[in-house]
């Protein structure tokens, strides 16, 4: 098959990435991919993997550009003739299904967000498959949309267990690691992402705090880059840091490239969002490599943690309750390699997509 996805750029995050391991697998799998994007970091790598990269711009959201846009976008699509077009995101997936009107390519969309309800999300229920990345997405445009039930796939974005592999650990950068951010003998608690409000850094800090009055030798990461409109965001989370007293505690790391390594040297991951993730790429990834997780109870995460087996939940901004979760969670001991393996499996979630394509030829 010749499989079209379309999102607005190439730059890093969950959607990104999930494109582009998909594409690296259709390709392993003989089927041709094209990825249609304004481009961004991710591009070298898609093409190095075997990928075509059609650079248009799906990305603006500017309403006087747009019939232009769409008309670029149709004049592409008459020349590919793909089996099917698969739009990740509103703006993408709005150009796709007026240049597809006459074409009549089979259609594709995957919600990956709680979206405002409006006129305009309302596209990502327009896919003749619509594909959810959680229980919760589903149930959430089942509840606004009314999209039938027959339409819908639910399909967990795949965790690439090559890459989080206890087994496949490098323990170079882990040990270097451990001696630059003074880790060593000490117990590590970790989360991951972007600095933003919407993480609820702050819960997490005040966490940290109360935690370490119970465990003196306690390290605790924020791993994840600062957009520059994020400065004063992040001042202020330094600011809380010194007001507690925990400038030798809390370790601003940074954007990672070994996250999987992190995960693996940490005694407990935290995943505070306020607002309820997709699905939570991060705490699959984290459980993968045998590390326990404590998370806001809402979301995608509820498909994923299985409490008191391999993480606890908590109320979100309740920090009392995160600090005992994460006390607790440090006694957890489990195989969570061979439960992402069994439910949220790269693997399985190329097939299930595949499944779709084929249903629809």
């Amino acid at each position: 098959m010749k499989i079209v996805q379309m999102l607005p750029e190439l730059n890093e995050g969950g959607v990104e990435r999930g494109v582009v391991e998909l594409s690296r697998e259709l390709v392993k799998q003989g089927h041709e991919s094209i990825v249609m994007s304004a481009g961004g970091r991710l591009v070298e790598q898609l093409e190095k993997e075997g990928s075509k990269h059609i650079a248009i711009d799906l990305c603006s959201k500017n309403p006087l550009s747009a019939p232009l846009r769409m008309l670029q976008l149709r004049k592409q699509l008459k020349v590919l003739k793909p089996d099917v077009l698969h739009a990740r995101s509103r703006v993408p997936a709005w150009l796709a299904y007026w240049a597809n009107w006459s074409l009549h390519i089979p259609f594709v969309t995957t919600v990956h967000g709680f979206n405002s309800v409006s006129a305009y999300s309302a596209v990502m229920t327009r896919g003749e498959r619509v594909i959810c990345v959680s229980g919760a997405i589903k149930a959430y445009i089942q509840k606004h949309y009314h999209t039938p039930e027959e339409k819908i796939s639910v399909i967990p974005r795949g965790i690439d267990l090559e890459k989080f592999n206890p087994e496949h650990v490098d323990h170079a950068f882990m040990d270097a690691f451990i001696e630059k951010f003074d880790l060593k003998g000490k117990t590590v608690v970790t989360t991951v992402g972007r600095i933003t409000q919407l993480k609820d850094l702050e819960t997490f800090i005040r966490a940290v705090s109360k935690v370490h009055r119970h465990i003196p030798d306690l390290a605790a990461l924020i791993v994840g880059g600062v957009r520059e409109d994020k400065q004063d965001y992040f001042a202020s989370l330094k600011a809380l840091v010194r007001e507690l007293g925990l400038e030798n505690v809390v370790h601003f790391t940074g954007s990672q490239s070994k996250v999987a390594e992190i995960y693996a040297l940490s005694d407990v991951v935290v995943s505070s969002s306020k607002k309820p993730e997709s699905f939570g790429r991060s705490v699959a990834e984290a459980i993968a490599m045998n590390t326990p997780v404590v998370a806001t109870g809402h979301g995608g995460v509820l498909d994923i943690i299985q409490e008191g087996v391999n993480g606890y939940f908590y109320t979100p901004e309740d920090d009392e309750i995160l600090s005992q979760k994460i006390i607790a969670a440090q006694a957890l001991r489990f195989d969570g390699y061979g439960y992402i393996s069994e439910h949220f499996s790269l693997e399985q979630m190329v097939a299930k997509t595949l499944e779709v394509y084929h249903a629809l030829q």
